[in-house]
Formats: C-alpha cells, structure tokens, sequence
C-alpha cells in the first residue's frame, strides 16, 4: 500500500496532489460511503432488492470514489484485486452467499 505523508505526489493525472487534495478525496469517499449504506438500509427495509436506483447510483458513486483514490495513488488495483481474494475466501468459510 502507498503512504503520503505531507508530500506531494505527481499522479496519472499528471497534477501534484497535496494534502488538501487528498483529504477532501477521502472527505467525499466517507459521504458517498454513507450515502451506500442509507441506500442499502432503506433497500432492506422497504425489500427494494432488485431495480434500485438508488442503490445502483450509490454504488456507482463509490466506484468512481474507488476509481480515483487509484489515480490519486492511493491504492493499487493489485493490492485490491488480493484483498478481493481474501474476502471472497472468508465469505466461503463465514456466510452463505458463496
């Protein structure tokens, strides 16, 4: 995983990125996070599993938030694509979805 500790780092998008930059990038990621997790409640409680927009646009929106703490060089698709495989491996062994 990469570190940035009161640095600035040139990123893919080819603009120094301070650490204003990178608070306000994590800032958004915590709201559109919430935001999934309201939408994800509210699918719960009114059984709104399937053809939620809502929930389809929340995700959406934490992709795009995980697309660019990627650009912004803060994590690797590598590192997530091994984490990925951990989790799949702990859902097996602890739920029933796989």
């Amino acid at each position: 995983s990469y570190m940035i500790k009161n640095k600035q780092r040139t990123s893919v998008l080819g603009a120094s990125k301070n650490q204003r930059d990178l608070d306000e990038l994590l800032v958004i990621l915590m709201e559109e996070c919430g935001e999934l997790i309201q939408a994800a409640s509210k699918a719960i409680r009114c059984a709104e599993y399937y053809d939620n927009d809502r929930l389809t646009d929340e995700v959406g929106d934490v992709l795009t938030m995980i697309d660019l703490l990627h650009e912004y060089d803060l994590v690797s698709w590598n590192d997530l694509d091994e984490r990925k495989k951990v989790k799949l491996e702990r859902l097996r062994k602890w739920s029933n979805l796989l």
